[in-house]
């Protein structure tokens, strides 16, 4: 598996999964319908760093990487990530999420938080906390799950002095 930085030209790979990700509904919070501006621009938007996981030459995920607030909070970074749902389960998950905290080391971060985390999404909750995340706090009923109604989200966190940049 290669991560490398985004390219416009990957995204018609990338708006495949993400359409995919968004319309199943259990865990981002952008409608069903989303439209493929919606998507680039949420990936190729100003001041977002975009990366993509291919696997044999096919984009299998990808994350963006940018500050989580601006001015005086913009030493901790924020990052969202989607993965092929027919390659889940293959550590492309991982591979992406340790990419993303040395990546976030190198550019001067001194802590990563992730502000909506569906507590539902069982297999991304455990992935950060094997990545060293702490659940810093609960939105109660936060996220309309297409199944199960309204159930919550985390605020998930990290510092990021012991990675190696």
């Amino acid at each position: 598996m290669q991560i490398r930085k985004a390219m416009e030209s990957d995204f018609t790979s990338m708006w495949a999964i993400f359409h995919a990700v968004v319309s199943e509904g259990s865990t981002y919070v952008f409608a069903a319908d989303a439209s493929r501006q919606t998507a680039f621009d949420y990936w190729f938007g100003k001041d977002i760093k975009s990366y993509v996981a291919e696997d044999g030459g096919k984009i299998i995920g990808m994350y963006k990487l940018v500050a989580n607030q601006r001015d005086r909070g913009a030493h901790v970074a924020n990052a969202s990530f989607m993965v092929d749902p027919a390659a889940a389960g293959k550590g492309a998950g991982r591979a992406m999420g340790e990419h993303c905290l040395r990546e976030a080391k190198a550019a001067g971060f001194l802590a990563m938080q992730f502000n909506f985390v569906v507590s539902t999404n069982e297999r991304a909750v455990r992935l950060w906390q094997g990545l060293g995340f702490q659940i810093a706090g609960t939105l109660p009923k936060a996220f309309r799950h297409p199944s199960l109604g309204y159930v919550d989200a985390y605020v998930m966190h990290r510092f990021l002095d012991d990675i190696a940049s």
